[in-house]
């Protein structure tokens, strides 16, 4: 019988090509780029929505290649940075969720390990973001409300 958890797996992944200029394809300039950025941004939408928007619909590859900056930082530039990061706030709504529903339903126990396990994200994630400045020593999340 073979081992079942053989350290010698793959490396297989997918990965971003050693590029350092935008395609020459790309119509958009810089500052409308940023303008454009700055306009979702101010509508309220997540890095990761106005990345895709910019991928989608206005045919911008990788923003950082084209302005130099992250979406991050073009929105920090523009006082619109959210507090949490979005990881952080998505995490915390799954939490929310797992918890709203364990307050139903009272004996699920495999969603109840999830919310351990959920919870143990945020506060590795936490853990992290305070380490590295992004959000204050002092920020804390509840988990109150658990079942």
């Amino acid at each position: 019988m073979s081992r079942m958890h053989s350290s010698k797996k793959g490396r297989a992944s997918s990965r971003r090509p050693m590029v350092t200029a935008s395609p020459s394809w790309v119509q958009v300039q810089k500052k409308e780029a940023e303008d454009l950025i700055v306009q979702m941004g101010k509508m309220g939408r997540q890095a990761s929505q106005i990345g895709l928007a910019l991928r989608d619909q206005h045919g911008i590859p990788n923003v950082r290649l084209l302005t130099g900056k992250s979406i991050l930082q073009i929105l920090a530039e523009a006082g619109i940075k959210p507090q949490i990061p979005e990881d952080l706030a998505s995490l915390i709504k799954r939490g929310r969720t797992v918890t709203r529903h364990l307050s139903e339903n009272k004996k699920d126990e495999s969603n109840r390990h999830g919310l351990n396990l959920i919870e143990s994200k945020i506060r590795r994630l936490v853990k992290y973001y305070v380490r590295e400045g992004i959000i204050p020593a002092n920020w804390h999340y509840s988990f109150e409300g658990v079942v």
